[in-house]
């Protein structure tokens, strides 16, 4: 079967000038075009577009997705391999999360949380603890080790983590007060926290933020740690980050 450009970019959510520029870099060429003009694409090339998003939600450059498919012609190689990075990301995802629900769990209890982990958070071996168990299933699952393939940097972590729980409290006082996700308060405060992890953590904007919302609310350990803090959060961060999607 044969897809258009216009058909493949409803299908993918990617846009046609999108298209084009791959075609025009070599990455994704088109199964033929036609003697008008127009280009059809047909499942291996869609196959292959899968990939190289996967590629760009690892924040993969192009250049560099080239070279990598090019000396990866198995599809379902490298297909694991980025479940594997995938995975690892949605690991340190949960460790900051662990952290941050500690910080909520003190701040609920009118508990003052000692110096060390009120300024400092983890520190390195602290980390590395609380990695464990989760670097031993994915060495075990897809033979990543996450701990010697990634130097921890606990300043980082601990800032990130610090950001993120600023960034939830925010939004679960909202919720709880009957603020409209579409608010303007609430769209700044979307903005200044894509901003932040844009420039610190990893590249970012609305529209992969959306997309990391959506899977906070459809998986199950994240959605019941969000609902854990506030019932509802994870549909109201999701609803935000959508409305602030659709103004950009």
């Amino acid at each position: 079967m044969s897809y258009t450009v216009n058909e493949v970019a409803k299908i993918s959510g990617v846009t046609i000038k999108t298209l084009y520029h791959y075609q025009k870099i070599g990455l994704l060429m088109p199964e033929r075009v036609a003697e008008n003009g127009y280009r059809y694409y047909g499942d291996k090339e869609l196959e292959k577009l899968q990939q190289i998003l996967f590629f760009r939600e690892l924040d993969f450059s192009l250049e560099k997705i080239i070279l990598v498919m090019q000396n990866e012609p198995s599809r379902l190689r490298c297909l694991c391999e980025q479940k594997t990075l995938l995975m690892a990301r949605r690991q340190r995802l949960g460790s900051i999360l662990h952290t941050l629900e500690e910080a909520i769990i003190h701040a609920e209890k009118g508990v003052t949380m000692s110096k060390e982990k009120m300024f400092t958070g983890l520190n390195k071996q602290e980390w590395e603890e609380t990695l464990s168990g989760q670097n031993e299933y994915l060495k075990k699952e897809y033979g990543y080790d996450m701990l010697s393939e990634n130097d921890i940097k606990p300043d980082e972590l601990n800032e990130h983590s610090q950001q993120a729980a600023k960034f939830m409290m925010f939004m679960a006082d909202a919720l709880k007060n009957g603020v409209r996700p579409d608010d303007a308060g609430i769209k700044e405060a979307v903005g200044k926290h894509i901003s932040y992890v844009n420039e610190r953590i990893h590249p970012t904007d609305a529209k992969a933020f959306l997309g990391e919302t959506e899977f906070f609310l459809t998986d199950d350990f994240h959605r019941n740690m969000y609902e854990s803090i506030q019932t509802g959060l994870s549909y109201y961060i999701f609803a935000a980050a959508k409305m602030f999607a659709q103004n950009q």
